[in-house]
């Protein structure tokens, strides 16, 4: 018996199921329950609040999520290996979990959950920033999330926390920050997995903005920051050169000398830089 509820700990889970992690599928599991537990406290008060879990394996952040009192889990699940433990959750915890088999990545999950909604995940590596950038550039804005807690590699996370300036400063940071308050919260060496992967782990979590930080059409806006880190060594006024004929008088319009580099940009000044885009 666990300490946050009366199921088998996950080591007995996991031997009892076979449930040895894929490498394919980006798997890499947590297996400390006071660690799981961790995480969705970092998610803040669950109890009025449907949860969003993607990728949850043998379900230790999934009991976590339901221990802490989340009104619903929706769990999407790729590995039918995983489904007959998240089942033996599903009946601890009767009518608050539904699991979906399936890719995540063609799941339209916000459809099954009713506001309001937060979303948290230990992804799995090979999905986990793809899934960020949908979910921070949906058509309308808010959007069908309040907040994210995500787990990633530590190197992404600090890529989505960054400011100008640094290596680590690119379009996440952009994207990530112009429409949602970002930060590191937790940190969690490679040891703590299992099996260990290269790289330690950090656990982001994001607030969904009202309203964007700055004026910007988001289309413009993600072609822009794209171009511009897809050459970051390049001044602005190279990288940039297929975005519009005329883009040395943009950069300057926009109060960015061409010969400034991606990194060394603002969120303002990019949002500033799409909008004199977006005048055609």
């Amino acid at each position: 018996m666990s300490g946050i509820d009366a199921l088998p700990p996950l080591r007995e889970v996991i031997a009892a199921h076979g449930l040895s992690a894929k490498k394919a599928l980006g798997q890499n599991f947590l297996l400390d329950l006071n660690l799981t537990a961790k995480i969705a406290r970092a998610a803040g008060d669950l109890t009025g609040a449907d949860v969003l879990e993607i990728g949850p394996g043998p379900g230790g952040l999934t009991r976590g999520l339901l221990a802490a009192g989340a009104r619903r889990v929706l769990a999407v699940e790729k590995d039918a290996r995983c489904l007959p433990a998240l089942d033996q959750i599903a009946q601890a915890y009767p009518g608050r979990l539904q699991v979906v088999e399936g890719d995540a990545l063609k799941i339209d999950a916000a459809a099954l959950l009713t506001p309001p909604i937060k979303v948290v995940a230990n992804l799995p590596y090979n999905v986990g920033t793809e899934l960020l950038v949908r979910w921070l550039t949906p058509p309308a804005w808010p959007p069908f999330w309040t907040s994210l807690t995500l787990m990633f590699q530590r190197e992404v996370a600090e890529r989505i926390v960054a400011r100008p300036g640094g290596k680590a400063y690119g379009r996440l940071a952009v994207l990530a920050q112009w429409r949602a308050d970002a930060k590191i919260v937790m940190s969690l060496p490679a040891s703590a997995f299992t099996p260990a992967p290269k790289v330690d782990s950090a656990v982001v979590h994001l607030t969904a903005l009202p309203a964007p930080r700055h004026p910007a059409d988001a289309a413009v806006l993600s072609r822009v920051v794209a171009a511009a880190f897809n050459q970051r060594r390049k001044m602005l006024r190279a990288a940039l050169k297929g975005i519009a004929p005329d883009i040395e008088d943009r950069l300057r319009a926009a109060g960015i000398a061409p010969t400034e580099r991606a990194e060394q940009v603002s969120l303002e000044a990019f949002c500033a830089l799409a909008r004199e885009v977006a005048k055609g």
